[in-house]
């Protein structure tokens, strides 16, 4: 029975994932999930460069695959009678899907090794974890520093690393970089003093790594986002996506 509901999730991911490969749909997806607001079908239409019919039709496919999710809101400013109808907008569903074949269990060893850590009262290995992240990040600085062919300026060098690692970063009005995704969204939600310390010492090596010293990164968590922010010296204040 186990293995014949995995053996269903798996497809179900992978139906999922597969959705993606079409190009129109992948660009109303990667649209709509880096809006900070929920997205109208004019809008992803001209986004994407294609009619309001086949953006809707490909929307609400997507809906159906379980990426997005749809719901009605009147345009801004109107409400009451004579306002006309609501307008089915879309946003990014907080489903996750993964597909790997044959099946593999690296969130469960995450969750396991988690629990080992946060058993141990003397702090030692939660000490080691953030040393490892710290140590992993400055790595992955590094490699992405050497790879530029030029300096294109701290912020922007650190929004591309983060980027490749699934952060989806972005910066408000005063520069400071903060993040739409955690990629340890499920660790966090269950373990989240450590798993946020150890995404904490992992950016933090990331800047190191990248010789970015005007950066500073800081813990602000907020709903529907990463817990850590960037700012320039002083640690950033909380602001919602712009």
């Amino acid at each position: 029975m186990q293995q014949e509901r995995s053996g269903i999730a798996a497809l179900s991911g992978l139906a999922a994932v597969s959705g993606l490969g079409d190009q129109v749909r992948g660009r109303l997806y990667e649209f709509v999930s880096a809006s900070a607001e929920p997205v109208g079908r004019d809008e992803a239409a001209a986004a994407a460069g294609i009619g309001r019919g086949l953006a809707a039709y490909h929307l609400d496919k997507l809906v159906g695959l379980g990426l997005l999710t749809a719901s009605y809101q009147r345009p801004a400013g109107r409400g009451g009678r004579g306002a006309g109808r609501p307008a089915k907008v879309y946003s990014r569903s907080a489903g996750e899907f993964a597909v790997t074949v044959p099946p593999r269990e690296y969130e469960l060893a995450a969750r396991l090794l988690a629990r080992a850590v946060e058993a141990d009262g003397t702090g030692t290995s939660e000490s080691a974890l953030r040393a490892a992240a710290r140590q992993c990040g400055a790595e992955l600085g590094s490699s992405h520093r050497a790879g530029r062919a030029s300096k294109a300026g701290e912020r922007p060098a650190a929004e591309a690393a983060l980027r490749e690692h699934g952060f989806e970063p972005w910066h408000d009005q005063t520069g400071t970089i903060r993040l739409r995704n955690c990629p340890f969204h499920r660790l966090a939600a269950e373990h989240p003093d450590l798993t946020c310390g150890m995404n904490l010492a992992f950016i933090e090596g990331i800047t190191a790594g990248l010789g970015a010293s005007g950066l500073c990164a800081a813990l602000d968590p907020g709903p529907g986002r990463c817990c850590v922010v960037i700012g320039t010296g002083e640690p950033a204040g909380k602001e919602g996506p712009q």
